[in-house]
């Protein structure tokens, strides 16, 4: 009896799987495809927008002109700073001092003629002639000096904080002083270029500021509060004619 009726409901599957009533499905389904491709396709862009949508890594897809202040860059490192500047100073006043104690003291006294064979060469050096004089004064200055220009260039261009302005139009560069005290300029996005991305430098990022000499230093040691909004802003390069 059960095998009967196995055998009978097997046979009515078969005969609706006919050749005649496959193609009259296909025939009733194929209208309705384009509307359940449709909507597949419909499905697919709602659900998976954030994660394969690729328009949103685009620059002209940032939202740049933001509704407020937002901080995008901070080193804070003030000692740093403070002890590079008091080394500075202090190798200025000693090579200050060294250039004035060789021009004042140091006396022309001629070496003889006879025996000036047997000495040794710095002992045939004049060097309180004019010519030794004046150039060991000269010299010992400009180290001092140039030691205290380098310090004070190098901590003027060390960005400490970059904040984007409210409208997204200018950036806040905020320097370390030589004394301890902040440097703040505004300067349009537009007048920013960065010498290198923030993946391919290794230790600082040089940024050029339009009309200025000298480039600007963003050591990466800092902290890139806001990365995204700086790799379109600040951190793009720009050619200016």
């Amino acid at each position: 009896m059960i095998l009967r009726l196995l055998t009978t409901s097997i046979q009515h599957r078969v005969a609706t799987l006919s050749p005649g009533n496959v193609l009259t499905r296909i025939a009733v389904q194929i209208p309705k495809f384009p509307i359940v491709l449709s909507q597949l396709r419909a499905n697919l862009s709602t659900t998976g927008r954030l994660a394969v949508n690729p328009v949103a890594t685009r620059a002209y897809d940032i939202n740049t002109k933001v509704v407020k202040d937002v901080m995008l860059y901070k080193y804070d490192n003030p000692r740093f700073y403070r002890i590079l500047n008091i080394f500075a100073i202090t190798q200025f006043l000693f090579w200050g001092y060294l250039s004035h104690f060789a021009y004042n003291t140091l006396r022309d006294t001629p070496v003889p003629e006879g025996n000036s064979e047997e000495l040794a060469w710095y002992e045939r050096i004049n060097l309180g002639e004019n010519k030794y004089r004046n150039g060991i004064a000269i010299m010992s200055f400009l180290i001092g000096y140039g030691i205290l220009f380098t310090a004070w260039m190098f901590t003027l261009r060390s960005v400490r904080f970059l904040i984007l302005r409210k409208g997204g139009e200018k950036v806040s560069v905020v320097t370390y002083g030589p004394f301890g005290k902040n440097r703040i300029m505004e300067v349009p996005v537009n007048c920013i270029s960065a010498q290198e991305s923030r993946e391919a430098a290794r230790v600082t990022i040089p940024i050029k500021i339009k009309n200025r000499s000298f480039f600007y230093v963003v050591d990466k040691k800092g902290e890139f509060t806001n990365a995204r909004l700086y790799d379109y802003t600040v951190g793009m390069r720009r050619n200016w004619k």
